[in-house]
């Protein structure tokens, strides 16, 4: 049964038909040749369960809130902020595309937002100026990825409804390897611009008087960082609840702007249906598939194949991770946590892993599917907002910024605490 679900998952998902229906393609096909018993019949319950949840409110009010940011004429600001507090540095404005990422990262919670965001203000700046395409466009794609590790992350909140795992503690486990990761990706700039000047572009110097004076427009984010944030750990909001109070301060903040108007809250509006509804679609097909798998048996087979193997503890994670490394470059990453989590994370946090380390061990796995090809959604991103080029200099650029992500996991593996400090501290 292994076999088909898995090939079958390719198969349909190589004809182009939507992940969603995918999954419900599965689930039905499941229940008609691995099980006599008529599973179809719980659909209509399974559709309700999945979907009746106050935490899965959260993901539409950050889509919301990320639009709004978008749309809102707030990303240009930071950019130009961060531009002239990094241009310094060799690679300059590679350090603001990356910055600008985990800024974005700290209030979206969407990798595709955040990476679509920083390439339509940054590209134009980097024909202009003289940076090497791949990696200006590469530091792009992956400073997106942060997205989903720095809070607030939408992939966090469906890893936590999920294996019901703290949300606020997934955060605090998020922060320091999306912070480290966010330095990490500015290292490796630096040292490829120092070997190789050419990559870094013009090199520009702004006055303090200017640097100081861009700071008005980094301090809205922080404020909604703060608000967002502080608001579930100080307990006077939950994740849903502090995710709605950004989205009315992310407005203001857009309005403060000027950047308010009835087509952009229409955009906004539409964009926000779109994305809750393919997410929705998504977790809802997904949760159908794991019911009938689970009915079928296909955990039990999976956990025997993997206890079958004898392997350590040790020795299955890395069996698991290989696995998740080879699934993201065929699978979207939504699609693959939603497939895999409810029959991977019992497994392993039964030998003995913790289920919030493991989460945050997952995020990095799937920072690493959204840049590595073919179906790294960051990339396609990235690539559209060139409308030059070709898609395989986006590919190479990202290159460096994988074996950051690779180290980080390796990290995370041999220091726990890495992730786990801040949720054991606080």
């Amino acid at each position: 049964m292994i076999f088909a679900v898995t090939a079958s998952l390719l198969g349909f998902l190589a004809l182009s038909i939507p992940v969603g229906i995918v999954l419900f393609l599965l689930g039905i096909g499941v229940d008609q040749f691995f099980t006599p018993f008529p599973l179809l019949r719980g659909l209509g319950q399974v559709v309700w369960s999945s979907s009746n949840s106050s935490t899965l409110i959260a993901i539409p009010f950050f889509v919301l809130l990320g639009e709004i940011l978008v749309r809102g004429g707030i990303a240009e600001k930071t950019y130009e902020a961060l531009d002239k507090w990094f241009s310094w540095l060799p690679g300059g404005l590679i350090h603001a595309n990356i910055g600008t990422a985990t800024m974005f990262s700290a209030t979206s919670g969407s990798s595709v937002a955040t990476a679509a965001t920083v390439a339509t203000v940054a590209m134009p700046q980097a024909e202009k100026l003289g940076y090497d395409p791949k990696l200006f466009s590469g530091a792009i794609a992956a400073g997106g990825t942060l997205g989903i590790m720095i809070p607030p992350s939408i992939n966090l909140i469906v890893y936590g409804f999920l294996t019901e795992t703290s949300i606020p503690r997934l955060f605090l486990a998020g922060l320091v390897p999306g912070l480290v990761m966010a330095v990490a990706f500015m290292l490796v700039t630096v040292v490829l611009c120092k070997i190789k000047p050419s990559l870094g572009g013009q090199s520009r110097s702004f006055t303090w008087s200017e640097r100081i004076g861009s700071l008005r427009h980094l301090i809205p984010i922080l404020i909604l960082f703060i608000a967002v944030i502080g608001s579930i750990y100080a307990g006077w909001a939950t994740p849903t609840e502090s995710a709605a109070i950004g989205v009315v301060i992310a407005m203001l903040i857009a309005a403060f702007n000027r950047g308010v108007s009835n087509d952009m809250i229409k955009l906004c509006l539409v964009g926000t249906v779109r994305i809750t509804a393919m997410i929705m679609l998504v977790i809802i097909g997904a949760y159908f598939l794991n019911f009938t798998l689970t009915a079928a048996g296909m955990g039990r087979e999976l956990k025997d194949l993997l206890t079958g193997l004898n392997f350590s503890p040790m020795g299955t994670l890395m069996v698991v991770i290989a696995l998740y490394i080879v699934l993201g470059f065929f699978i979207e990453t939504l699609s693959l946590m939603v497939a895999t989590i409810p029959i991977i994370v019992p497994i392993m946090t039964g030998m003995g892993f913790d289920k919030v380390w493991f989460g945050i061990l997952l995020i990095v796995l799937i920072e690493m599917a959204l840049i590595t090809p073919p179906v790294g959604l960051n990339l396609y991103v990235v690539q559209g907002a060139r409308k030059s080029g070709r898609l395989s200099e986006v590919m190479l650029g990202t290159i460096p910024f994988v074996l950051v992500m690779m180290a980080m996991i390796v990290g995370l593996i041999f220091l726990p605490q890495l992730a786990l400090f801040l949720p054991d501290y606080l």
